[in-house]
């Protein structure tokens, strides 16, 4: 056992240990805001996730989990609790888990490289001996710095930069004593190969992989389907994201889409779409200049409205299993951001960006909710959680069976 009191330390953003009992009680919120299941006979259709950890991940995962009766496989890369806590995806997976055991859904959650071909055996090898042989869909939410080739071993690094020249925009911080500051930072250009190292990790090349891995070994549904979860933004942001590397990255990913759709449906019937959500607070997004502030002035106009990531998983799911009729835009993109980038409510954003500053950034952005969000990230700020007792932090990854109580390194 190795229980102790838990406190919230940051340098920015960043926590450095993180709270099971938050992280627990945050996945059964989540599971609890999911709608009624969706009426299906028999067992549910088998889904693979990979990123299902955190952020979108997680979010598709429980809703898959808790609307459609999802049974399958989770990949996710976390660190086991030592002499820090384990990551807060080891603790949101333990959770996810012990709901989807509770609601009797059979689901197997991995801990490994995503990238690597050892891992897509695995998940193969289980596909065939657990699950029938047979694979309906594939959720690819995945948010790397590097990835290795498995064919050449070559690694590739992800930036974040503009491209063509510097980029200066506003950003939010908070200082030590937790107060909110904007500023402003200016981030150097790509050079080199930093758009074609940030397309090779982030870009579509290894959900491509994934799809000719499982298809080589007839793993692969009739009708199957897959998505790709990516993200457009706001004009406020789009010279750091969607017109960076990382937009050039979504760009290679939206392409890989449409060769995938094109060749799933012919041999399937199947589909493949990238879904493009909308704005969060997740671990990835507060790494962008400018994305925090924007967040918190997005909230501050939308209040309530803004759409959480498990209602638009949802809604995904929905699109996905035929619920509600797949609705695309003319690239063929599930557009689940449309709320966002309503004209109304990005004029609101940029007006309030234009003249917030460090006196009136509380007055224009949700920082309340801002920072909470950020907190529970890692399992703190949950409501519930007594942050003042011990708690168990040696908590063992999700055993692959219900018979199986060896812990999965």
């Amino acid at each position: 056992m190795s229980e102790r009191v838990i406190a919230p330390k940051n340098r920015g953003f960043l926590f450095l240990d993180s709270h099971p009992d938050g992280c627990r009680q945050l996945v059964d919120e989540m599971w609890q805001a999911v709608p009624a299941p969706v009426a299906a006979e028999g067992e549910g259709p088998v889904a693979l996730v990979i990123g299902s950890s955190a952020g979108y991940g997680l979010a598709a995962t429980i809703a898959g989990l808790a609307r459609v009766g999802i049974r399958g496989i989770g990949v996710c890369f976390e660190k086991a609790p030592g002499r820090r806590t384990g990551t807060a995806g080891w603790y949101r997976t333990a959770a996810t888990a012990r709901l989807a055991q509770q609601h009797g859904r059979d689901m197997v959650f991995l801990n490994g490289d995503a990238f690597g071909d050892a891992m897509k055996e695995q998940v193969a090898d289980l596909l065939t001996e657990r699950f029938g042989g047979r694979l309906d869909f594939l959720i690819y939410s995945v948010a790397a710095p590097r990835r290795t080739d498995p064919d050449t071993g070559d690694v590739y690094a992800s930036v974040l930069r503009p491209v063509g020249s510097p980029y200066t925009t506003k950003t939010l911080v908070f200082d030590e004593h937790g107060a909110p500051e904007v500023k402003e930072v200016t981030t150097a250009p790509a050079e080199g190969d930093d758009i074609e190292q940030t397309v090779a990790v982030m870009g579509g090349a290894d959900w491509e992989r994934w799809i000719s891995f499982l298809a080589d070994r007839s793993l692969l549904a009739d009708g199957f389907t897959t998505a790709a979860l990516s993200y457009i933004g706001s004009p406020l942001t789009a010279a750091i994201y969607r017109q960076g590397t990382i937009g050039a990255a979504k760009a290679h990913l939206e392409a890989t889409a449409r060769t995938l759709d094109e060749r799933l449906g012919k041999t399937l019937g199947g589909r493949a779409v990238t879904s493009v959500n909308a704005a969060a607070v997740t671990q990835s997004s507060t790494a962008i200049p400018g994305i925090a502030l924007y967040t918190g002035l997005l909230r501050g106009v939308l209040g309530e409205a803004m759409v959480n990531p498990v209602g638009q998983l949802v809604e995904l799911w929905d699109q996905l299993t035929g619920a509600r009729p797949l609705d695309l835009d003319d690239e063929g993109r599930v557009r689940l951001d449309t709320w966002e980038l309503a004209p109304a409510v990005q004029d609101a954003v940029a007006a309030r960006w234009s003249t917030a500053t460090t006196d009136t950034v509380t007055e224009l952005a949700d920082l309340d909710w801002f920072s909470d969000e950020v907190h529970r990230l890692y399992g703190f700020s949950v409501p519930g959680v007594d942050y003042t007792a011990p708690v168990e932090t040696d908590i063992p990854w999700p055993a692959t069976s219900t018979l199986d109580t060896r812990v999965c390194d």
